[in-house]
């Protein structure tokens, strides 16, 4: 008998593990891009209607200073009214007939169509921005001026990780001093190094068609490029309070007429440049975004645009940014539910440490951020993974731990799926009367196991005893050992040699072949 039953078992045990290790279809998988948060709602209905009109009561009383002649040509030109003061201000009719008109939804494309992003209702992605201007170096737990070099290997490693969606610049090429030449070199870098959408900023309006005849290049002509323009333009189109910064206005103009989508960015500091409530903060950050939205639907109507209401929070004490706190948390998820009160794809910022270092200060503040940003349904979650010292800071191995968080953040987001097999009546009943007592090696627990829960690759969950009979592994450096390992691979989003050499040939690339 145990000669013809051990194998018939074995075999079934077998067939299992196999199918556990097999990669799960992306519909059945526990986490992915574009789950769909908003359990979290930190505002009322009615706390969200008084913000709305009390942005529209900035926006037709005081409007916005120091618009650029070819924007006033277009506000003007859409509805709204320049006063004698030189501000723009927008009355109400304009501002809802620009929100009834506006996208609903927003694809951001990746190089590879795997990786494209819908943003819409309460899709969540996280991914990287921040452009630090230092490299955490976690052996020597010291602060670097951050390069070129750096920037492309962020992207390289962003590109291996599953939980992270997308690469906004997340650190400046320091190395690179002439603006023009950063600018591409920017580009150039992220492209070579993921497939994923990448969002970037330019330093003046005239970099822009360079840019642009640069991505033609990697997409391999303009109309390739125009189906499916694989980076954003990052653009911090006002200087907080109630103000347009100039160039980068002109910079928009351009990215629009290239194709290019726009993540309208307002970034307030709060008692500082925005106002110290939090529910003020969130009020100019929306006014500000909504007069970006009638810019670009006066530009191009329709054109992709992210509303991106991205307030940070001071430390009252010092005025310091503290993008770990709680406030930021509440912040962010505030903003989250505005982008939902109108039905526009939205991005904020989250997942900031204050921390120096990846430690357990780092571990709380990005982690609280994350999950509020995502369970209050943030389509595009912003400076996820890697940030540190209130954005001063980008560490590879943070972005790698990241992924780790992320993964569990999203899990959250996912939320309780309530059904007839998941209430499992049934399953308790033949495990209770007749059955072993408990639910280990049950066909429901073992059909659960890898769509219902999520396992970190570098959380530790051993015992005790097996942590130290494994030689109390550290977690920073098995994020060493894996950033080791991902660098020293081939690069998945190299460019062929042609296209490569046509762009080394046309513009000066600092990056070594």
């Amino acid at each position: 008998m145990t000669e013809t039953t051990t194998p018939t078992r074995s075999g079934g045990r077998a067939a299992r593990r196999a199918a556990r290790a097999a990669p799960l279809a992306d519909h059945l998988r526990p986490i992915r891009a574009g789950l769909s948060g908003g359990h979290y709602a930190p505002l009322t209905e009615s706390a969200m209607q008084r913000i709305h009109t009390a942005a529209l009561d900035a926006l037709e009383e005081i409007g916005l200073a120091d618009a650029p002649e070819s924007g006033i040509r277009y506000l003007t030109g859409a509805g709204a009214i320049l006063g004698t003061d030189g501000r723009v201000r927008f009355p109400r009719a304009l501002i809802e007939d620009t929100i009834a008109k506006a996208n609903r939804t927003v694809t951001l494309h990746g190089r590879d169509p795997a990786h494209d992003l819908t943003l819409s209702g309460a899709r969540v992605h996280y991914g990287t921005a921040g452009a630090a201007v230092h490299l955490v170096d976690v052996r020597t737990r010291t602060y670097r001026d951050s390069t070129l070099q750096d920037l492309h290997d962020a992207a390289r490693i962003t590109d291996r990780l599953d939980n992270i969606h997308f690469l906004q610049r997340p650190l400046v090429a320091r190395d690179v001093l002439d603006n023009r030449e950063m600018d591409l070199n920017t580009v150039y870098a992220c492209c070579a190094g993921t497939t994923k959408h990448i969002g970037t900023s330019f330093t003046e309006p005239a970099f822009v068609p360079d840019a642009l005849e640069l991505l033609h290049l990697i997409a391999g002509g303009e109309n390739s490029w125009r189906a499916r323009p694989f980076v954003s333009n990052t653009n911090c189109f006002v200087v907080p309070p109630m103000k347009f910064a100039t160039e980068s206005c002109e910079v928009m103009e351009a990215c629009i007429e290239g194709g290019m989508p726009v993540l309208l960015l307002s970034a307030g500091q709060a008692g500082a440049t925005a106002p110290a409530p939090i529910a003020g903060a969130i009020v100019q950050a929306v006014a500000e975004c909504l007069a970006g939205l009638v810019y670009v639907n006066a530009i191009k109507p329709g054109h992709p645009a992210i509303f991106g209401t991205w307030p940070f929070v001071s430390d009252l004490r010092t005025g310091a940014m503290s993008g770990g706190s709680g406030e930021q948390a509440l912040l962010t998820a505030g903003c989250a539910q505005m982008h939902r009160f109108y039905d526009l794809p939205g991005g904020a910022a989250a997942g900031i440490a204050d921390a120096k270092l990846p430690d357990m200060q780092a571990g709380w503040e990005q982690a609280m951020s994350n999950v509020m940003a995502g369970m209050a349904g943030l389509n595009m979650v912003y400076e996820a993974a890697g940030m540190h010292a209130s954005l001063l800071g980008f560490c590879h191995e943070s972005l790698i731990l990241g992924n780790d968080l992320i993964g569990q953040a999203l899990r959250c987001v996912r939320g309780i799926e309530v059904t007839e097999d998941t209430v499992s009546v049934e399953t308790i009943k033949a495990t209770c009367m007749g059955g072993p007592g408990h639910y280990l090696g049950s066909e429901q627990t073992l059909g659960m196991m890898q769509t219902e829960y999520v396992y970190p690759a570098f959380a530790d969950r051993t015992s005790p005893k097996e942590w130290d009979e494994q030689g109390k592994p550290d977690l920073v450096a098995k994020a060493i050992a894996r950033r080791e390992e991902i660098l020293n691979a081939p690069s998945a989003a190299l460019f062929d040699p042609a296209t490569d050499a046509a762009i080394r040939a046309r513009f000066p690339i600092h990056l070594s072949t």
